[in-house]
């Protein structure tokens, strides 16, 4: 499937990287980051740039050389050791192709870790006051929000929505076209009538692969403009849209 293309273009702002994105489908297959099964994470990595392809989302360099690496690790590994270059041979024994990149990972989350502790710490001190501050009162105890749902969480739902879909013939693709600015005003109405949808129901029903996508690239759109705010429950949970104040 090439890229939706279409007179309203969906431009997001800078997202995450590839480690990210590896870092997210560790958490999401329950591995060790220290022992990665190449095999599954590079194909479940490749299916992601694949959709990002397909959703247009401009992929940076960076996401192709990690691709690339990947496919080097993966084919490295397939080598019995006396066949892998020198580089990876010492005279204790041989050197795991994946270290390089197990180092980067490793490295990577501890500086997301801490800057996910220092955003909760500073999150916790915005209602703080000093003693100076004994006078100041603050209306009721706000409901805590659920973090906001990574782009990561949205494509794996967006993959299952397209894989549920039914394989169209060629005059059915032509048949109907829709475009991300008739989505919009879609979801906008069904908002009016039901502030919260899971992301489920508004690609049930859909006959055509083309109407998930633009569908899916007019969410990404209203979040962008944030019109609406995509929730879980918990970790790779159930995604819920829901309208934002305007």
């Amino acid at each position: 499937m090439s890229p939706v293309q279409d007179d309203y273009k969906v431009t997001l702002e800078v997202f995450e990287g590839p480690l990210d994105l590896l870092l997210y489908l560790i958490r999401k297959e329950e591995v060790d980051v220290c022992d990665i099964p190449i095999e599954r994470i590079t194909t479940q990595y490749l299916e992601y740039l694949e959709l990002m392809r397909i959703l247009d989302l401009g992929i940076a360099g960076e996401f192709l050389v990690m691709a690339a690496t990947l496919m080097m690790i993966k084919s490295r590994l397939l080598l019995p050791p006396e066949d892998r270059p020198e580089a990876e041979t010492e005279e204790d024994g041989d050197i795991d192709p994946r270290w390089d990149l197990v180092r980067q990972l490793v490295e990577y989350k501890k500086f997301k870790d801490a800057a996910q502790r220092l955003q909760q710490l500073e999150e916790s001190r915005v209602d703080a006051f000093g003693r100076e501050g004994d006078a100041v009162h603050l209306g009721p105890a706000p409901d805590l929000a659920l973090p906001d749902v990574g782009l990561f969480d949205l494509i794996g739902a967006f993959q299952q929505a397209l894989r549920r879909a039914p394989q169209e013939e060629l005059r059915e693709i032509f048949a109907e076209r829709f475009t991300v600015g008739e989505k919009i005003d879609a979801l906008l109405e069904r908002l009016r009538d039901r502030p919260r949808l899971r992301l489920g129901e508004l690609f049930a029903g859909m006959r055509s692969r083309h109407e998930i996508v633009v569908t899916f690239l007019a969410v990404l759109e209203l979040m962008r403009l944030r019109r609406v705010a995509a929730r879980q429950d918990e970790p790779f949970g159930e995604i819920r849209i829901e309208a934002m104040d305007a």
